[in-house]
């Protein structure tokens, strides 16, 4: 059970970095590999540590039995998809944001901090939940697949 929890945080870790880290570079308009790079292994270690630290099937599970909301059914995937992403998504978006408008300012760049920011959350919460609510359910397969409930 630990293990396959572990596997999971790490798919989808890798899986929201990637395309959240392209997302956000795209939107800027100013894609470079080596600024994917960057912002890929900074927004990886942050999801790696959300995904360790916060016991996401546990919380969700729990909001779920909270609200009244049947087990399995696509309402709850929506449901659960919509937790992880709030959990995610935000505080990722916030580091990454902010990591490029040092980055811009400190190149001379004047550009307005909080129209960026919400641009960045608006989109990448978006991006965010399609990813989570279509690859959860895959991983979560690849991940449980010996388990037996």
């Amino acid at each position: 059970m630990r293990s396959a929890g572990i596997k999971m945080s790490l798919l989808m870790g890798l899986t929201l970095s990637f395309f959240l880290s392209l997302t956000g570079l795209l939107s800027s308009g100013k894609f470079t590999l080596s600024g994917f790079v960057s912002s890929y292994i900074v927004s990886l270690v942050i999801s790696l540590v959300i995904g360790f630290v916060v016991p996401m099937k546990k919380v969700s599970e729990s909001l779920s039995k909270k609200f009244g909301i049947k087990e399995r059914t696509l309402g709850a995937r929506a449901f659960e998809s919509l937790v992880s992403n709030i959990i995610y998504t935000p505080f990722i978006s916030f580091c990454m944001v902010t990591l490029a408008y040092i980055g811009a300012t400190r190149h001379g760049a004047h550009i307005p901090y909080l129209p960026m920011l919400l641009k960045s959350l608006v989109l990448t919460f978006i991006v965010g939940y399609l990813l989570i609510f279509t690859f959860m359910p895959i991983y979560f397969r690849i991940c449980f697949k010996n388990r037996k409930e």
